[in-house]
């Protein structure tokens, strides 16, 4: 009987630096979605992978002083390992730099382009380089870009347009017919009513400004919009051909099953890839879930925050299983969840070395003390054991309902409650007080035989969430793992079966000030290392000065009182500038680094012997200093202790 065919992705990881454990919680939710799914009898295809292009990548190679290949490979190559060391099981792992992708993207662009889907133009607007954006004006949140909150610059360039409004209106019908398509409900609304409803623009899907991208093949000076690139990757990953025959793997897969991505891209997951796919005469995914996020104690986890978890960083502490299941239970379907070091001890401690550890720990020295270790049905049952086989029985149909529902959390639960149950039956049955009484025997061999069925069951539904763990425990109890159909009863162990004479503690207790003491070390450690990698910067020297030149200039520090933008002048400030008993008038082009509002109050370093200079207009008594980074961002040089307004900086 051929099984039903299930293909999932995740939304493959960008190469601008190592994944933090928020980036690395979608590839172990997926894998334990492809794990269950895998389980319940389909055939899966999991696929994951890396985007590699774009004027992100383009800089940050140029910062490091490689190339853009070499700078990806080396970041793809770490994400590769984090995923291997989470022990995801995807089937397929793209690369956006892969050839055979590459190839079919241009293929791509080239039969949008014949189909009069894209057009050439010229656009004018606001752009986010981290997230390879345009924006309008009406689309800023704060005057900042609304998906990651970061400046935007004013950008104008001939570009290709994608007609987008072509498609809207089937779009829209789409996922009014189709309930299910966008998951949760709310990303669905977001969709609907901020961008469909009000009315797509044609979208710009071209780029002339970097070079690190896939050349359009027809107008090499242009490279495609890293989104078109990127999202294509779902069908070029199994074998889609443009224009021709598709593989076997393609025919069999697509349309995909689920697409699994953080709600920050549901956008471009749910608007630009299906009518995209609707442009290519494709079927549309049956379902895209927009996950919440996972917060790092004060936010969203950010490396210029300071507040940065790495996956690998948390598996030396905690152990791999003991990561997958916090990221995995400690999110909710719909609201975005928080990890900490304080809480990570806490479900460690209470329910993976309690619950679960301590629980497994008993029954299999109970049995080696008891009975030699032989696991023995004999047979003598009381009321208290039919509650929790029925437990037991219940727990998969339910975990069943909460994996098709993407309820993970939820999921996990219910196995948990298997396991809370079976640390009540041992309290209620006591079997410490019935091997005192050799007539209890075969009562107290019933009541461990009943223990090791159930924690195997429960074992074999831990597998998609916590595989290592899941095989320790049934190595350990010396049971055998069964299939989805073999779950409708109970008592399948075999009687008899001896469990292991050396058991392993699955889960050590921590104490959390040790581990806090620990995770400091490490972080001053590396924030040490990194330091010691600051970028330099080396420019052109100018022609050595005698000590005479340099003692004619006048450094001294000055506050600012106020500060307001020159009108008509893009760059400039004019401050009022407190030096002394004096008050100066200072004009700086600084505007793209601050704010009127954030230079008030500020102390800072000025040159005071400047000659008055008329700038737009104004008059400008001195110059403030700034340092100038190899991106052209500007930050302002000032004291380190505090100082008075006047103080000679000498």
């Amino acid at each position: 009987m051929d099984r039903k065919k299930y293909y999932m992705t995740t939304a493959i990881a960008y190469t601008s630096g190592k994944p933090h454990i928020g980036n690395t919680y979608e590839i172990v939710l997926a894998d334990s979605i492809a794990r269950y799914r895998r389980f319940q009898g389909y055939d899966v295809f999991f696929q994951t992978g890396t985007d590699e292009h774009g004027q992100k990548i383009e800089l940050k190679a140029a910062e490091q002083g490689v190339t853009p290949q070499e700078f990806v490979d080396d970041v793809a190559g770490q994400i590769h390992q984090i995923w291997d060391l989470m022990d995801t099981s995807y089937d397929k792992f793209i690369r956006t730099t892969d050839k055979d992708h590459e190839a079919q993207i241009q293929k791509i662009f080239k039969y949008m382009y014949d189909k009069g889907d894209i057009y050439k133009g010229y656009y004018e607007g606001l752009y986010c380089t981290p997230c390879e954006s345009f924006f309008t004006e009406s689309q800023l949140v704060d005057g900042k870009c609304p998906d990651c909150g970061r400046e935007v610059q004013p950008a104008k360039e001939e570009a290709y347009f994608f007609k987008m409004s072509k498609y809207a209106d089937r779009l829209i019908e789409h996922i009014n017919s189709h309930p299910e398509f966008i998951q949760p409900v709310s990303r669905k609304n977001e969709m609907m009513n901020n961008f469909l409803l009000p009315g797509l623009q044609d979208l710009c899907v071209s780029r002339t400004s970097f070079k690190w991208g896939i050349p359009v093949d027809f107008d090499p000076k242009h490279v495609v919009y890293v989104w078109l690139d990127a999202l294509s990757n779902y069908i070029t990953g199994i074998g889609y051909e443009c224009g021709s025959e598709s593989s076997d793997l393609f025919k069999k897969n697509w349309p995909a099953d689920l697409h699994l991505i953080g709600k920050d891209i549901i956008r471009f997951h749910t608007i630009y890839w299906p009518i995209f796919l609707m442009s290519l005469d494709l079927p549309l995914p049956k379902q895209i879930f927009g996950h919440p996020w996972l917060l790092q104690g004060d936010g969203k986890m950010s490396k210029s925050k300071g507040n940065v978890l790495y996956a690998d960083e948390l598996a030396d502490f905690f152990g791999v299983d003991a990561v997958r299941y916090f990221v995995l239970h400690e999110m909710p379907f719909e609201n975005d969840g928080v990890i900490t070091w304080e809480l990570m001890v806490e479900r460690l401690n209470s329910e993976l070395a309690n619950t679960l550890g301590n629980l497994v720990n008993r029954t299999i020295s109970m049995s080696n003390k008891y009975f030699g270790g032989a696991v023995t049905n004999a047979g003598v049952t009381e009321d208290v054991d039919e509650d929790l086989k029925k437990t037991v029985l219940n727990t998969l149909p339910k975990v069943s309902e909460k994996m098709d529902q993407l309820r993970v959390a939820d999921a996990i639960t219910e196995i948990f409650n298997l396991f809370k149950r079976c640390n009540k039956y041992i309290d209620e049955t006591m079997p410490w007080a019935l091997a005192k009484d050799e007539a209890k025997k075969d009562r107290l061999a019933t009541v461990l035989y009943n223990l090791v069925e159930s924690i195997s069951y429960g074992a074999v539904l831990l597998e998609a969430f916590m595989p290592s763990t899941s095989k320790l425990i049934l190595e350990q109890l010396n049971a055998k793992s069964r299939t989805m159909d073999e779950m409708g009863v109970f008592g399948l162990h075999a009687s008899g079966t001896k469990v292991t004479d050396k058991p392993q503690i699955l889960f050590a207790r921590l104490d959390v000030n040790e581990v806090l003491e620990k995770a400091e070390e490490k972080k001053a450690a590396a924030e040490a290392a990194a330091k010691e990698k600051d970028p330099v910067i080396d420019i052109e020297p100018k022609k050595n000065i005698s000590f005479d030149d340099f003692t004619k200039l006048q450094f001294q520090v000055g506050e600012i009182l106020s500060c307001e933008a020159v009108p008509k002048a893009d760059k400039l400030l004019c401050s009022q500038v407190k030096i002394g008993s004096q008050v100066r008038q200072i004009v700086s082009g600084i505007r793209s680094a601050y704010t009127p509002e954030e230079m008030v109050g500020k102390k800072v370093m000025v040159l005071v012997n400047l000659e008055p200079r008329k700038i737009r207009g104004l008059v400008s008594e001195g110059m403030l200093l700034c340092a100038e980074d190899a991106d052209g961002n500007l930050s302002l040089m000032a004291p380190e202790k505090p100082m008075p307004a006047g103080a000679e900086i000498c």
